[in-house]
């Protein structure tokens, strides 16, 4: 009976995408508080879409890390 071993250099690049995710995670909501709280209508549209581009970027990378863990356990 073989037992099967935990994948380590799949199980590091899903780590890489959490620790990608984090900052990301911290930084989307700043971004679009500062875009709300800024009165310049342009700086306001800048703010906001690059907050949102690192939310759904952050939701991406969390969502490939866990499913690469998860490949890299069983």
């Amino acid at each position: 009976m073989s037992k099967e071993h935990t994948d380590v250099n799949l199980l590091r690049k899903g780590i890489k995408y959490l620790a990608i995710a984090l900052p990301l995670l911290f930084l989307s909501p700043y971004l679009i508080t500062i875009a709300f709280l800024n009165k310049q209508t342009m700086m306001l549209y800048v703010f906001f879409i690059i907050g949102l581009i690192a939310g759904i970027g952050a939701v991406y990378l969390l969502f490939k890390g866990i499913n690469t863990i998860m490949k890299s356990i069983f």
